[in-house]
């Protein structure tokens, strides 16, 4: 089974190294969906929300982002009926217990800490990929 390549993913990291690495570990792994980046929370809420708001497959999101933190944009996400169900994987450096305990308490589908070597950031980006992408069903777009 192949990967849809209309299935968007959107990604939000403001960290130019990760944004590297994730890109790298999902073509690696052959998924060939297009990645949009948000590089702030901000940017992710003008894409999900703003004049041609766009519906992913699925967001990776970074807790840790400036202008508007994670927490923030998983709480919109959540509070909006257009991307209420969109699966919201936090793809994160963060080691904080709160951090984890408040995005389920919000709704977050996955909550993985971003392993610090990068063939295991790599294998568990691949298996990321292939669950959501491929694994996953996923409701219709609002």
């Amino acid at each position: 089974m192949a990967p849809d390549p209309t299935k968007l993913i959107l990604l939000v990291e403001d960290d130019p190294d990760h944004e590297l690495l994730t890109i790298r570990a999902l073509k690696k792994s052959s998924i060939a969906n297009e990645v949009k980046v948000a590089h702030d929370g901000e940017e992710a809420l003008d894409i999900l929300f703003g004049p041609e708001p766009m519906q992913p497959q699925v967001i990776l999101l970074d807790l840790k982002l400036p202008k508007v933190d994670g927490l923030e944009v998983l709480r919109r996400i959540r509070s909006d009926e257009r991307t209420l169900m969109l699966p919201v994987v936090i793809l994160t450096s963060s080691d904080e217990e709160r951090d984890l305990v408040a995005s389920y308490k919000m709704g977050v589908n996955s909550y993985i800490r971003k392993p610090v070597n990068f063939n295991d950031f790599a294998e568990a980006t691949r298996q990321l990929g292939m669950y959501w992408l491929l694994l996953n069903e996923c409701p219709p777009k609002a």
